[in-house]
């Protein structure tokens, strides 16, 4: 087995190490965070000061388990802040965690662990977010289970929908706990996804479980108060039924779904029943 060479100033008897977190969040926002004192300028990204911020032990191996580190850091109006925590706006972010010299931090960094954030815990000014490891993706199934309904997402690679034409631009002119009333209607919502795209809430999907008309009824109330009209974007949904599938949508060949396997209520009906 080759190990690769640690680089020069890893391997001098006085090191000036600085840790550096860098953070991707699903809708494009990146940042960088260092332990050091002062902001550092890394491959091109502005990493801030926040010596807060510190990992927990992290141990390395070559099997296959999947391995986790919890990061604790203090929560900054800057940086992360206390509401984004709160609305999951950094859930599931990307995270690479690297060591790099902080007198020379154009230097080629040494990254440490990469993976994605797992469960947030918020501790008053504070919080702590486990790290989960690239080896985490070995624990999904090999093979999808049976199931009556279609398992694709709408417009996804396994659907194969063209979701273009089934997008549509609205105003929220008013929100009422987990009922938001649009400026006009929006055909086929039920189902789908509202993405707010102005307010307090620009960036955040909200499911729609029901339409009447204009008035939309979601999954959950907004993280945020909105207040005035404001855009969004709304994406039509799909019950997963084969019936839909083949008459709304003629998209029956990819129905990714056993709608006609008999189910375990079989075994209890009578003869001739």
């Amino acid at each position: 087995m080759v190990m690769e060479r640690a680089p020069d100033w890893l391997r001098q008897e006085l090191v000036t190490l600085a840790w550096c977190w860098r953070l991707a969040r699903r809708d494009g926002v990146t940042i960088g965070l260092t332990s050091h004192d002062r902001d550092l300028a890394v491959g091109g990204l502005l990493y801030r000061a926040a010596p807060g911020m510190k990992p927990s032990a992290l141990e390395t191996s070559d099997s296959l388990d999947a391995s986790t580190m919890d990061i604790e850091g203090a929560v900054t109006s800057d940086a992360i802040a206390a509401r984004d925590l709160d609305a999951g706006r950094w859930d599931g972010a990307e995270l690479e965690l690297f060591v790099t010299d902080w007198s020379a931090p154009d230097g080629a960094p040494v990254t440490v662990a990469r993976g994605s954030l797992g469960t947030i815990e918020r501790r008053g000014a504070a919080f702590a977010v486990e790290l989960q490891g690239v080896t985490r993706l070995l624990d999904r199934p090999v093979c999808p289970a049976t199931s009556p309904s279609c398992r694709a997402t709408l417009g996804d690679r396994a659907c194969r929908v063209d979701l273009a034409p089934r997008t549509h631009m609205r105003r929220v002119t008013t929100v009422d706990g987990r009922m938001v009333t649009l400026d006009a209607p929006a055909p086929e919502i039920a189902f789908g996804e509202l993405m707010w795209m102005e307010g307090g809430n620009c960036g955040l999907a909200s499911p729609v479980i029901a339409a009447e008309g204009t008035v939309l009824h979601l999954a959950e109330v907004p993280p945020f108060a909105s207040s005035g009209p404001v855009r969004v974007r709304l994406t039509e949904g799909c019950d997963k039924q084969l019936a839909t599938c083949r008459d709304r949508f003629a998209n029956a060949v990819n129905f990714r779904g056993e709608a006609h396997l008999p189910g375990n209520d079989l075994l209890t009906r009578y003869p001739g029943g």
